[in-house]
C-alpha cells in the first residue's frame, strides 16, 4: 500500500515538473526593477511639478502625487491595462501605490454585476482589507510599545 502511494507521488511530481513552466528569474527581476522604477520616476516628476510648478509645500505635493498615482492605477485597472502591466512586471507593478490601487479596484470591478452593496461594497477590500487590518493593528502595537518604553525610560 505504501509502495503504491510512493509511486503515485513520484508520477504526480513528474507530471507537475513537466507542466510547470520554467521561470527566468533574471528577466523577471529586470522587468520588475525597470517598471517599478518608471512608476516611481513618474511619481517623483509629479511631486516636483507640485512643488515647483504649482508652488505646493512638500507634504501637499506628496499628497497630490499619491492621489494622482492612485487615480492612474485605478483607471488603468478599470480599462484592463494594469493587469497586462502586472503580468509583465510582477512585483514591479505591485509594490508602488498604483499596485495598492489595483488591489482595491480589481475585485470591485469584478463583482460590480452583483450590485453596489453586495458587489462593489463587499468586495472592495477583499485583497487590500487584510493588509490594512494587519498594518493598522501592528502600528497600534508598535505605538503602545513605544509609549511604554517612553514612560519607563522617562
Amino acid at each position: 500500500m505504501n509502495k503504491m502511494r510512493n509511486e503515485e507521488h513520484r508520477r504526480y511530481d513528474r507530471m507537475v515538473k513537466a507542466l510547470t513552466p520554467n521561470s527566468n528569474y533574471i528577466q523577471g527581476y529586470l522587468r520588475a526593477f525597470w517598471v517599478g522604477g518608471v512608476i516611481c520616476t513618474i511619481g517623483q516628476l509629479i511631486s516636483l511639478w507640485g512643488e515647483k510648478g504649482l508652488g505646493l509645500s512638500e507634504s501637499s505635493a506628496a499628497m497630490l502625487t499619491s492621489v494622482i498615482l492612485i487615480f492612474l492605477g485605478t483607471t488603468l485597472t478599470g480599462i484592463g491595462v494594469y493587469d497586462d502591466i502586472g503580468h509583465y512586471a510582477g512585483a514591479g507593478s505591485i509594490v508602488p501605490i498604483t499596485g495598492f490601487a489595483n488591489s482595491i479596484a480589481a475585485p470591485a470591478i469584478e463583482f460590480k454585476r452583483e450590485g453596489l452593496i453586495l458587489g462593489v461594497g463587499a468586495k472592495l477590500f477583499v485583497i487590500a482589507g487584510p493588509v490594512l487590518v494587519y498594518g493598522i493593528a501592528s502600528s497600534i502595537v508598535v505605538g503602545v510599545i513605544y509609549w511604554l518604553i517612553g514612560r519607563l525610560a522617562g
